[in-house]
């Protein structure tokens, strides 16, 4: 795995852009499906929060995961981000 910093910077930073726009769209609008609301906030913070651990584990100059493939750091996100979202969807309702 080469680079991917950058790109799971521009991942995290997409991630936390829709949620303030969730939040802006809702305070304009109004807050109606709140549990919607929550949702796609949640999934959003979420979501960015599990990128910044897998920015953290394939980060070189990191010696605690030296030892941990980025091959199973991604694996690890995948499947967190999985349970996440699986447990979104229930909370949708």
């Amino acid at each position: 795995m080469g680079s991917v910093g950058p790109i799971i910077d521009l991942y995290v930073l997409f991630a936390v852009a829709t949620a303030v726009i969730q939040v802006a769209y809702m305070g304009l609008v109004g807050t109606f499906p709140f549990n919607a609301f929550l949702s796609g906030v949640l999934s959003c913070i979420g979501t960015a929060v599990l990128a910044v651990c897998l920015r953290i584990q394939v980060n070189k100059d990191n010696k605690e995961f030296k030892n941990l493939p980025p091959e199973r750091a991604f694996a690890d996100f995948v499947l967190c981000n999985l349970v996440l979202h699986l447990v979104i969807m229930n909370f949708l309702g």
